[in-house]
């Protein structure tokens, strides 16, 4: 039969692996929110460059531009 300090140092060690997954895991979740409100904020400069773009009749696309033979 297993002794209870024995019990109990199987639970301290798996405590001890759950804090530091726990930790790893709040260190990656921080950096990908830091990463998401990054692209968020690349993805509203992109749209509002596109935006003002578009606001002067010419998108910049092929379908705008008047053939070379014109």
């Amino acid at each position: 039969m297993e002794s209870l300090e024995a019990r109990v140092v199987e639970l301290e060690v798996k405590a001890a692996f759950q804090e530091d997954l726990l930790e790893t895991l709040n260190e990656i979740v921080t950096r990908q929110e830091q990463q998401i409100d990054l692209l968020q904020k690349q993805f509203k400069a992109l749209y509002q460059q596109m935006q003002s773009q578009g606001q002067g009749g010419n998108d910049g696309g092929p379908r705008h531009e008047i053939p070379p033979h014109y």
